[in-house]
């Protein structure tokens, strides 16, 4: 081979590098090739199979809509939404007032939902103000948004005036941390509907479904006339204010949207667990589902429904398939713990260092 040839074969490689990693991104091709890595290595280790992507699909269910609801957020020009907290507050104070009721199985995750939808239209509203009120500073002030909120949901929690004897302790007052949903029929009713196993694994159809009807319908909606207005005054805010939109109004509507979806999604995540925590559950649950999203190919001006999907299965896929591997490598260890918390703040890390001068990419 001339050498002509071999720096041509050279330019042609790193070109198709090149445009994998432009069109993919980096932080999404090296996390598909860890995960196969690990997939691999615990074929080698003579793991169940089956049982991994079992567990896998219904981690990725049931993690979705809490990643979905950064698509919002990120596409009004607020970044991803850090504050995810005030939804899931959201979504557990449904949780406990449909308990108190006395409301079980279906009707009380119907009930619980509908609760969860008003309860974040307000709380959205208010922060949707709040963030209007803050441009430049809005990933920052999310986090402390929603840390404070966890806060000061924990002096509810102890003082509320519920007597269900499912959530209270046997003595004293205040709420359990964590509030089981077997005694009320509510447990893993998305998973089992029409639940099906393919060579062993098993699929969790109606949270699939649930979680791709979601999905489906924030697609739709960013298709209409207010989510394109969203979208343009996101990414480039004064072409849209000389076309006429209101930014302000529109990134109102955003935040609403995003804090519904976080509220929805806590309630799927704890159905499909099995029960919710209170106090400092909710606290760092944002970390996971901005990572996951950006694991995708998203950034902190850019997030498409693909990114969602594609984030959340190799983000929840690694996690769940490493446990196990790192379990069986290094006896004695936690290094699964620690690759998740390196690995969740990592992303992150590289996502916000593509923030320049202000601006977002």
């Amino acid at each position: 081979m001339t050498e002509q040839n071999v720096v041509k074969e050279k330019d042609l490689k790193d070109s198709f590098l090149a445009k994998a990693i432009k069109t993919i991104g980096l932080p999404t091709l090296i996390i598909a090739a860890f995960f196969l890595l690990v997939i691999l290595t615990a074929a080698f280790l003579k793991q169940s199979l089956p049982i991994l992507f079992s567990d896998i699909l219904r981690r990725f269910g049931m993690n979705g809509l809490l990643v979905l609801a950064m698509v919002p957020a990120i596409k009004s020009g607020t970044g991803p939404n850090f504050a995810l907290p005030l939804g899931i507050i959201c979504g557990l104070l449904a949780w406990t007032i449909g308990i108190e009721m006395g409301f079980i199985g279906l009707k009380l995750v119907l009930l619980v939902s509908l609760m969860a939808i008003v309860f974040a239209i307000i709380l959205g509203y208010l922060y949707g103000k709040l963030l209007n009120a803050v441009k430049g500073a809005e990933m920052t002030i999310a986090t402390y948004t929603g840390f404070s909120t966890v806060a000061l949901m924990a002096l509810v929690w102890l003082m509320a005036p519920f007597k269900s004897k499912q959530m209270g302790w046997m003595m004293g007052e205040g709420l359990r941390e964590t509030i089981k949903l077997d005694g009320v029929e509510a447990a893993q009713i998305f998973n089992n509907f029409l639940s099906f196993k393919v060579f062993g694994i098993n699929i969790p159809t109606g949270l699939l479904l649930v979680f791709f009807a979601f999905c489906f319908l924030v697609w739709l909606f960013f298709r209409t006339k207010i989510g394109i207005a969203i979208t343009a005054g996101g990414s480039n805010p004064e072409f849209a204010a000389a076309s006429g939109i209101d930014i302000d109004k529109n990134r109102i509507i955003a935040n609403i949207l995003s804090t519904i979806l976080g509220a929805l999604g806590i309630i799927l995540y704890s159905q499909s667990y099995g029960f919710f925590q209170l106090y400092s559950g909710p606290l760092m649950m944002a970390f996971p589902a901005v990572a996951g999203v950006l694991i995708g190919g998203a950034t902190a001006s850019k997030a498409n429904i693909s990114h969602v999907i594609i984030g959340t299965f190799l983000f929840q896929g690694l996690l769940t398939a490493s446990m196990p591997v790192a379990n069986q490598l290094f006896e004695g260890t936690d290094l699964s713990e620690i690759m998740r918390v390196i690995l969740q703040n990592g992303i992150i890390l590289y996502a916000l260092t593509q923030v320049k001068g202000g601006g977002k990419e």
